[in-house]
């Protein structure tokens, strides 16, 4: 396969006013994100209009995914000032949807789930017309972490597959397929907004493009991505493909045809990617107040019947 990018690949460089003031609020308060860590193609479009996906609880992840350039090794870290300064730089950046993502703690007995739910709470309080998106490694499979941060009502919930059945134990190596599925399906049986994403390049046959995207469906996942995998460095896994738009759209047609309510589709796609008009679609701030108001209720209940 050629080394060299098609046309279709080609980002243009990040040059207006508005990137620089997200950028200047992004370093001033000392925050990561998942644009610059993971190198994005989409930084430059994305800060240009005023959106950046933050990175909480480091810039280190226990795991050594094949396919992700965010640094691997033992994080140094755990902030517990962060909450409050990824909520004040998102006012700052007057946002109206905010994508929060983190690396993999594995290192932590909860994942850093209690530093996801006073993150997503911190942001609530300080810009509650700002809906928040989470991505969010598995936790393990520990229920009671995942509902650490499910409780504290983000308003739409983000877990990526990244790629097909096979490919999970190569390319994922610590994650698991079946854990995966049912991270979104319990997330889903909560009432939230579910959404997930794959990479293309890596490997993968039509016919497990097809699966993976049945599976998503069979759990309820609501949103999805798909993009072209970029190799971040000659450590990582090889491009086996550059795919092109046209087949990118029919993935796009396909998985609306299956029951997806939104998929983006196409060589520079991302998980945040546009993911402001995914959330004006499903109104989500009226669903994240309708949860709040069901939750407190249930929280009554159980301290008046002294359980």
């Amino acid at each position: 396969m050629s080394e060299r990018k098609p046309d279709w690949l080609r980002a243009k460089l990040p040059t207006s006013k508005e990137y620089k003031e997200v950028r200047a609020i992004v370093d001033s308060h000392d925050l990561h994100t998942v644009c610059k860590s993971a190198q994005c193609p989409n930084m430059g479009e994305c800060w240009s209009r005023g959106t950046a996906t933050v990175m909480i609880l480091g810039n280190i992840c226990t795991r050594s995914c094949r396919f992700c350039a965010i640094q691997t090794g033992r994080p140094t870290e755990l902030d517990l000032g962060e909450p409050a300064r990824v909520a004040e730089s998102i006012a700052k950046m007057d946002l109206k949807h905010t994508v929060i993502t983190s690396v993999a703690r594995d290192d932590l007995k909860d994942g850093g789930a209690s530093v996801w739910a006073a993150t997503i709470r911190a942001v609530h309080n300080r810009v509650p017309e700002c809906a928040v998106e989470v991505l969010t490694a598995d936790f393990r499979g520990q229920q009671e972490y995942l509902d650490v941060v499910l409780d504290a009502c983000p308003d739409i919930f983000n877990h990526n597959l990244e790629t097909v059945k096979r490919l999970q134990r190569p390319i994922r190596k610590t994650a698991r397929y079946d854990r995966s599925l049912w991270v979104l399906e319990h997330a889903k049986s909560r009432g939230f907004i579910t959404k997930s994403g794959i990479m293309l390049g890596i490997g993968e046959k039509e016919d497990e493009i097809k699966e993976v995207l049945q599976d998503m469906v069979n759990v309820g996942v609501d949103v999805l991505t798909i993009g072209q995998y970029l190799q971040p460095s000659k450590e990582h896994q090889p491009i086996d493909r550059w795919v092109h738009p046209d087949e990118f759209k029919r993935w796009k047609d396909f998985a609306l045809e299956i029951g997806f309510g939104v998929c983006e589709s196409g060589p520079m796609i991302r998980s945040s990617y546009h993911a402001e008009e995914q959330s004006a679609k499903y109104d989500v701030r009226a669903r994240r107040r309708a949860m709040q108001a069901e939750m407190k209720a249930a929280k009554e209940v159980e301290l008046l019947s002294g359980v």
